[in-house]
């Protein structure tokens, strides 16, 4: 499904996503790497294996990326201008190698542009859940979205 034209949000509409992700060893050790981020937690595991985690952790921001990304193709693909602001972002629990991700969106909010016509703009709540439903991620994020072209 493609991304929705502004018109066709609704405030209160619910996305359970159908795309899920497991998150893999790779992907977490090649996202720190790409972003320079030498946290042990991340990436030494020996040293993690003495944490009360007992693991490596995911990179928090490799897991919001996954879950705005997550989103994309059932709400602003081809539809959207860009992100204007991201907020309320949390981590209520850690991500692991081998967990499962799934999304869901609610939409909060939505109004007209006050200076692009043919724009509105649209606030996404985010939330990030594991294979045991556990919630791992949420976001809140305001997308400048396209108006169906006349």
């Amino acid at each position: 499904m493609a991304g929705l034209w502004f018109e066709e949000f609704e405030v209160g509409q619910v996305f359970e996503h159908s795309v899920r992700r497991t998150v893999t060893e790779s992907d977490n050790m090649w996202f720190c790497n790409a972003t320079l981020n030498v946290q042990p937690l991340h990436i030494d595991f020996d040293m993690a294996s003495k944490t009360e985690y007992g693991q490596p952790l995911v990179n928090s921001l490799f897991t919001l990326g996954l879950l705005v990304g997550m989103t994309v193709q059932e709400t602003t693909l081809g539809t959207t201008v860009g992100n204007l602001a991201m907020g309320e972002i949390n981590f209520p629990k850690p991500v692991f190698h081998g967990d499962t991700i799934h999304a869901r969106t609610t939409i909060r909010a939505k109004r007209e542009s006050k200076s692009r016509p043919n724009d509105g703009l649209v606030t996404f709540w985010h939330e990030g859940f594991n294979q045991r439903d556990e919630l791992v991620a949420t976001c809140e994020r305001v997308g400048l979205m396209r108006k169906r072209p006349a």
